[in-house]
């Protein structure tokens, strides 16, 4: 059976789900998008990413065709018509179709377009959760307003494309010396003395959900944590390491460039965080 996507208004089979040759996020990659994680059947903390969304398109006078609450019946609708148990809700806003390639916003009256479609995807029993991950470094070459979740993202394909070609799960940017964060993640360490580090929110990064939520788990818990900026050499001498996102979740990483992290294994902070998350996403589904 053919999956359903949602198109401005219609729920479509994916072999219909079509937008305009003028829409601007197609011509301008003027738009935002969010990606949120389903477990058994129901959206992981969503009211983050429903949030996240609405500062976003703020950040660009970009207005959503719907409510939040309506975006969110869409959702768990789309994961009820294609039975998804577990796996992702893409969604995409763009400033909608203009009847040209002007580089300025639409003088008409444009209305944003909204698209929608989901994916399969066991984050829980990853085999990559046990075993943990390489990454590569790359620079970052982003622009300015990394906060921003646009859906320009040719600097992260070229990231995640080297991370790849080397055989590698996620690249990580550096700027300045500094690791800013992954390619589709947000980056930890954990000293040798139990503390766990990540970058602090600013226009350098972008804000992560799932990044926002484990911070949070943790300092519930009396782990010590720091937000600041560290070095791939702070890296590789740190007792662990991982990345957060909503499509793993929490993910060890076990070496940087070919170099061993600690020992080589998913370290037990990072085990831990990961069963405090999934305990986190369980309870507070919908």
């Amino acid at each position: 059976m053919e999956k359903i996507a949602y198109v401005n208004g219609s729920f479509v089979p994916h072999s219909e789900a079509k937008v305009s040759v003028f829409d601007r996020g197609f011509l301008f990659a003027d738009g935002i998008y969010e990606v949120a994680a389903v477990l058994e059947g129901k959206l992981i903390d969503n009211a983050s990413h429903l949030a996240r969304l609405k500062r976003s398109v703020g950040e660009i006078q970009l207005a959503l065709p719907e409510t939040l609450e309506r975006i969110e019946e869409i959702q768990k609708e789309l994961v009820k018509r294609n039975d998804l148990v577990n796996g992702m809700v893409y969604l995409e806003v763009t400033r909608g179709a203009d009847k040209g390639r002007d580089f300025a916003f639409p003088k008409a009256d444009v209305k944003p377009t909204l698209v929608m479609f989901t994916s399969e995807k066991d984050i829980i029993n990853a085999p990559s959760a046990k075993t943990g991950i390489n990454v590569i470094t790359v620079p970052d070459i982003r622009w300015e307003r990394r906060d921003i979740k646009s859906v320009a993202l040719l600097a992260q394909v070229l990231a995640k494309q080297a991370a790849a070609a080397a055989g590698a799960g996620e690249a990580w940017m550096i700027e300045d010396g500094k690791v800013t964060e992954g390619g589709s993640s947000s980056s930890f360490i954990v000293t040798q003395d139990d503390v766990i580090v990540t970058r602090q929110n600013g226009n350098e990064i972008l804000p992560g959900c799932t990044r926002k939520a484990v911070v949070k788990l943790a300092a519930e818990r009396q782990l010590r944590i720091e937000e600041r900026a560290f070095t791939v050499e702070e890296a590789l001498a740190a007792k662990e390491a991982f990345i957060t996102s909503a499509s793993v979740f929490v993910q060890g990483v076990v070496a940087i460039d070919g170099k061993t992290v600690g020992n080589g294994k998913v370290g037990p902070i990072t085990d831990r965080l990961r069963e405090i998350y999934v305990e986190f996403a369980r309870a507070t589904a919908v």
